[in-house]
């Protein structure tokens, strides 16, 4: 049977989508790897995203908290609020106590990848608050380390992530992930398959 990783994100101006898309590249080239794309629900009203002038949301399907017991290892992506997760993927794992109960997600390897406004507004925090919620399903948090090598030491250009994760910074709104930044993401998702293919490997 293929390894299943979910690649689950909140993007509300599309900045952690693109990177998401890329994880999902890099997870679907690890043969034997089943790579899927899900989105948590919105919990903002229509209303509200127009007046933040928030684009429509992607295709990629909402996502159930029951949903996340079928996979076999996890990306979690989204912007920050003040140095932690946004609120609406925090609502989400709110919602996951049913899972917490069964143990059905221990075990189970997990990254983390993020979009901040500024070079200082969180890159690092968001992480390890998140790894809070990991701690207490008893995943197993996989970061990317120095893995992706030269990348990581980037100093002529702007560039999001760290070894928590893939990461992209949004600015004003108008900035997009650099080709970088799209390629640090595509080596967190091929990372974090090929880990969760031998984990998967080793207790089949």
């Amino acid at each position: 049977m293929a390894t299943k990783v979910y690649i689950v994100y909140y993007s509300m101006y599309g900045h952690v989508e693109k990177l998401a898309e890329e994880i999902r590249k890099g997870a679907a080239s690890v043969e034997g790897v089943e790579a899927k794309l899900w989105q948590v629900p919105e919990t903002l009203h229509e209303e509200a995203l127009s007046k933040m002038s928030a684009p429509p949301k992607s295709e990629s399907p909402i996502i159930t908290p029951n949903e996340l017991a079928e996979a076999d290892g996890f990306v979690f992506g989204f912007p920050t609020r003040f140095g932690m997760m946004a609120a609406q993927f925090k609502a989400f794992l709110d919602a996951t106590g049913g899972l917490w109960r069964a143990q059905a997600l221990a075990g189970k390897p997990a990254g983390i990848f993020y979009s901040t406004g500024s070079q200082g507004g969180g890159q690092e925090t968001t992480a390890l608050t998140a790894i809070t919620q990991l701690v207490h399903h008893g995943m197993l948090f996989v970061p990317i380390g120095y893995t992706f090598g030269a990348g990581m030491f980037e100093m002529e250009n702007v560039k999001g992530g760290s070894p928590y994760g893939a990461g992209t910074f949004a600015g004003d709104g108008s900035r997009q992930p650099t080709e970088l930044e799209l390629q640090q993401a595509f080596h967190q998702g091929q990372y974090i398959a090929s880990i969760t293919k031998k984990l998967k490997g080793s207790t089949a």
